[in-house]
């Protein structure tokens, strides 16, 4: 994630809680946006796929104490008190102004602010290593079946990244030429101005617009950014247990990094399909399943199916409630070392129609019976 996206989203207004929520606040509130706004649940609205992405990233920061304590601290000291961060041209604004500093991983304060408190009234330039540049972070999506959801896949996935413009191979200038040094930063890409207060600001040059070089026959490809798209498809490997509405980090496989720097990082959104009769609970699997009146009242031995095309026998006992759930150690998935377990629920199915026998036998049962009356507490409580 940028320091601008840090800067620039409000990751608590998205997810609609404070910004002192405690976690499972944050995951509550993820659960239920991301239910609303799963694109299966929003087919015929195109906008539910754009807020469904910005929930989960909003959830993949926030979620995690380490990246959520960098979020607060980055928007505490930048992102208030009427900072405000310049915006340029092509090449300027904010990305410019922390590539530096987030192109290794660590913001250096020191080298941001290195002539805050430097002299008044005039402006001068600071050079900066135009050294090794990590790669764009990219994301993508894919959907799996339920069985891959529990077990892993590897899947392909087609990505789209920056790259070198294949004309120039990065200089913006045209084949033959070269681009030359900006003579107002010299090459830094920053210039650092006072107003003859205390405070001086480090922005962007104007003449280069953070580029560091001026290109004066620009490159008819790219028109003098240095940039291409680099269209590539990779298998990528799911792994077991993720859950639907998940986000995997795979490192090194965002787009290519400048100056031998190293390649981003590719973000993975992971949407599980449903299954017509499995659910999952945690790391178990669940399963609704009918029995008759009399299954339930005599007790029975039925056989119950499982995720891996088989089936186990699982024993009723007598008087068994409708509701009660059963688990079934060890059967709760595959294709892990410890599968979880298969939590079986009764649902009592009461006969809609019964011929003259067996209303006949039922009417003798309930005299033979004579149960007391079960709503009798009710109508205690209610004096």
């Amino acid at each position: 994630m940028s320091t601008k996206d840090w800067l620039e989203k409000d990751y608590y207004k998205v997810l609609g809680v404070s910004s002192d929520a405690k976690p499972e606040e944050i995951k509550k509130a993820f659960r239920k946006l991301a239910r609303q706004y799963h694109p299966d649940q929003n087919k015929q609205n195109p906008d539910a796929e754009a807020k469904f992405k910005e929930i989960s990233e909003a959830n993949s920061v926030l979620s995690d104490p380490k990246q959520r304590k960098e979020y607060d601290e980055a928007r505490s000291l930048f992102g208030g008190g009427g900072f405000h961060f310049p915006r340029g041209g092509q090449g300027g604004g904010t990305d410019d102004l922390f590539r530096t500093f987030t192109s290794s991983g660590d913001a250096n304060l020191g080298d941001l602010f290195g002539n805050l408190f430097g002299g008044g009234g005039t402006t001068t330039t600071r050079r900066s290593s135009r050294g090794p540049r990590r790669g764009a972070d990219i994301e993508g999506e894919v959907t799996i079946d339920f069985a891959d959801a529990l077990a892993g896949a590897t899947v392909s996935m087609r990505t789209t990244s920056e790259t070198a413009c294949p004309t120039c191979h990065g200089t913006g200038a045209r084949p033959g030429t070269q681009p030359r040094v900006c003579p107002v930063c010299q090459g830094s890409g920053m210039q650092t101005s006072a107003s003859g207060g205390v405070f001086a600001v480090s922005e962007p040059c104007r003449e280069c617009r953070g580029r560091g070089m001026i290109t004066d026959d620009p490159c008819p490809t790219c028109q003098g950014s240095g940039r291409g798209e680099s269209t590539r498809t990779m298998q990528v490997r799911i792994p077991a247990g993720v859950t639907d509405g998940q986000r995997i980090r795979i490192k090194g496989k965002g787009g290519a990094g400048q100056n031998s720097g190293a390649a981003g990082d590719l973000y993975v959104l992971v949407h599980v399909r449903p299954h017509p009769v499995f659910g999952r609970k945690g790391d178990n699997l669940t399963i609704t399943v009918p029995v008759t009146f009399a299954e339930a009242a005599l007790g029975a031995e039925i056989s119950v199916p499982t995720l891996d095309d088989g089936s186990v026998r699982l024993k009723i006992p007598a008087g068994t409630p409708n509701g009660r759930t059963f688990r079934v150690s060890g059967r709760g998935g595959r294709g892990s070392e410890s599968p979880g377990d298969l939590l079986v629920t009764v649902e009592v199915r009461v006969p809609k129609h019964l011929n003259d026998e067996a209303r006949a036998a039922l009417s003798d049962y309930a005299a033979k019976a004579a149960e007391p009356d079960p709503r009798a507490h009710l109508l205690e409580g209610r004096r």
